[in-house]
């Protein structure tokens, strides 16, 4: 059955992905481990900025490499079945602000089936929350290489990467600001440099 509204969801309820191609309403939402989340409102303006300074830096560096970059909203189904999942088995899809995918044979006309390499959130007012603990969690369990958190009104970034025992630790123990070139573990000699992320306010 179509759903117009999400008022038409029960929100105690847990759904499918299955369930989720169903839904044609503007709101955006993500299921995290079969549960409704509601996306925040239109970023602002800054969030944007951010969103497109990263894009555009990891784009530029991509252009002669295998990898694709994809900014939101692009549908990330999780975890990584060794075999595809149907899609009344899937209860997991998130839109990152940014997911970096090297293994191609994950990408389809829905989006990606598994992990991405590398994921970046922007956080809001709205999201920080998940942000910082129902997705990372979600994002180290499914074997998501990094993870880079930005606060776009603090000019800051988190920056985790999966040890040898799949658990994520912090690059360092304080953000990174403005002033520092960021490494990025998954390409080696590539670094983002802070200056050139977060626009001038």
């Amino acid at each position: 059955m179509m759903i117009t509204d999400i008022n038409q969801l029960d929100f105690d309820k847990k759904y499918s992905y299955a369930d989720y191609l169903t839904w044609h309403f503007d709101e955006m939402v993500e299921l995290i481990k079969g549960k409704i989340y509601r996306m925040s409102p239109a970023p602002n303006r800054f969030h944007q900025e951010v969103s497109a300074n990263l894009h555009g830096l990891i784009w530029s560096y991509l252009r002669k490499n295998p990898c694709q970059a994809f900014s939101a909203p692009f549908d990330v189904r999780l975890p990584l079945p060794i075999e595809k999942q149907s899609n009344d088995k899937i209860d997991t899809v998130v839109q990152p602000d940014i997911s970096v995918i090297c293994d191609i044979d994950k990408l389809d006309n829905q989006g990606c089936n598994g992990a991405p390499d590398w994921i970046i959130e922007i956080l809001s007012k709205a999201t920080s929350k998940k942000d910082l603990n129902e997705k990372f969690d979600l994002y180290e369990n499914a074997g998501v290489k990094e993870y880079w958190i930005v606060h776009p009104h603090e000019a800051t970034i988190l920056v985790y990467r999966l040890d040898e025992n799949g658990k994520y630790q912090a690059l360092q123990q304080k953000p990174y600001v403005k002033g520092n070139q960021i490494p990025v573990g998954i390409f080696p000699n590539f670094y983002l440099d802070a200056d050139e992320i977060f626009p001038e306010r």
